[in-house]
């Protein structure tokens, strides 16, 4: 296998398959971004006089084709090249000669990977961005939609107080907003140039690290150079983090749509085609997408660990374990985008039952309303408390509020929940400026 880093000597097959492991498929995830890194550090490289302005053109259109060569699927990584960082620097040599060989003064795989890297986690943050708030944009659509429609809210799996449908898709577009400004921690965890730190002790040429950090559109620089080596792993566990609290959101959503959908509840359902049967039950109709939502999202919040894990008990500097970040956090970026997709296009078909709480397991779900009702007439809450308790205890309870509607024609309006965020007063306007301000990266 051809390595940057022989000195003659050849690894055994069994040493590389085993050190390599599944890191040539992950850097094909990276070609684009080790072009971009090459292309912006040749051009710092000629500002220093380590490249004439003639090879500077020589090398940029060679990696200018390189790129388009990625973009149109047609670059591979050869079977006997170590990794892309050798494959790019490999074609130049093959293509332009010994100057191809210049393209690494300067820097060190070490660097080299960790820009590739970090573009890359640059560009999974915004996409993820871009996801949640279009899901967070159908929850939002939801809660208003559904907003008069009541629903029963449970406390300990008990039957507690009303809710509605406008407060439960509208907690979730909320949940997601606390997600989002994780993600935007995230995302400026990432965007710190290392290029020109070099193998993490920097370098005796006078790079201008600077110009590479403008050229690729980082923020700010990894300034120390040290300091550079040890953001290995940290920015793909702050990036795990951020996954691990949409997981957590997308969990619960999926877990009650779960519950929802079964017709011990019977709250919500889908079309046919968007659920599965059963091989011996023909009546069936099985929440498989959220079930395996739910699950996915579980391995998704395990990820933070296993970085964690992986990056413990390490001095600083670089340690060949590094190359398995790629294997636990890049698959999980996968489910992330997957289960974002997913659940924004189930909701697009969600189905709300109408008169959920005209069913008797229901009649005592206003107690607390018709205590704060004669609260409010003048008896001290206690004692109200204790009247209301007394008539559910002789089964003699029936809500005085209803003007003579059934409790599945009931509509917030109907109640007195009027303080922000509650059933009358949702808020949504409020929430879509917390998302607005939460996005802005």
């Amino acid at each position: 296998m051809s390595t940057l880093w022989s000195k003659g000597t050849q690894a055994t097959d069994l040493v590389e398959d085993f050190t390599v492991g599944n890191d040539r498929i992950l850097d094909m995830r990276l070609a684009r971004y080790d072009v971009q890194g090459s292309m912006a550090h040749i051009r710092m490289l000629e500002s220093i006089g380590l490249l004439t302005a003639g090879e500077l053109e020589t090398l940029t259109a060679g990696l200018e084709q390189i790129l388009s060569e990625i973009e149109a699927g047609t670059f591979v990584l050869e079977d006997d090249v170590e990794d892309i960082h050798s494959q790019v620097e490999l074609l130049l040599t093959r293509r332009l000669g010994d100057i191809g060989k210049k393209i690494h003064s300067g820097r060190s795989r070490n660097d080299q990977v960790l820009v590739d890297v970090k573009l890359f986690l640059k560009d999974e943050t915004l996409r993820l961005r871009e996801e949640v708030l279009s899901l967070f944009d159908t929850l939002q659509s939801l809660s208003e939609k559904h907003k008069d429609t009541l629903l029963p809210g449970y406390t300990h799996g008990q039957v507690a107080m009303p809710s509605s449908f406008g407060l439960w898709f509208g907690a979730y577009a909320e949940a997601l907003a606390d997600d989002m400004y994780m993600l935007r921690g995230a995302y400026h965890v990432t965007d710190q140039n290392p290029l020109g730190s070099a193998a993490g002790y920097g370098s005796s040429f006078p790079l201008d690290r600077q110009m590479t950090t403008d050229l690729l559109g980082f923020g700010s620089l990894d300034y120390n150079v040290v300091a550079a080596q040890l953001s290995r792993g940290k920015s793909e566990r702050a990036v795990a983090s951020a996954m691990g609290a949409i997981a957590l959101t997308l969990n619960k959503f999926a877990a009650d749509c779960c519950m929802y959908m079964s017709p011990n509840y019977g709250f919500i359902r889908f079309p046919d085609e968007l659920t599965t049967g059963s091989s011996i039950m023909p009546h069936k109709k099985n929440p498989d997408v959220w079930e395996i939502m739910r699950g996915k999202c579980n391995m998704i919040m395990s990820v933070e660990n296993e970085i964690s894990m992986l990056c413990s008990n390490m001095p600083h500097g670089y340690h060949r374990e590094f190359q398995l970040l790629k294997d636990i956090l890049f698959p999980a970026l996968e489910l992330m985008h997957k289960c974002l997709m997913m659940a924004d296009y189930m909701l697009q078909h969600i189905i709300i039952k109408e008169g959920i709480l005209d069913a008797p397991i229901y009649d005592y779900l206003f107690t607390v309303e018709e205590v704060n009702r004669r609260t409010l007439d003048g008896m001290p809450f206690r004692d109200a408390y204790k009247s209301v308790g007394i008539e559910v205890n002789e089964g003699k309870f029936r809500y005085q509020g209803a003007e003579g509607k059934t409790n599945g024609q009931l509509s917030p309006s109907d109640l007195r929940h009027t303080s922000l965020g509650s059933l009358g007063n949702l808020c949504n306007d409020r929430i879509a400026e917390k998302m607005q301000k939460a996005s802005e990266f």
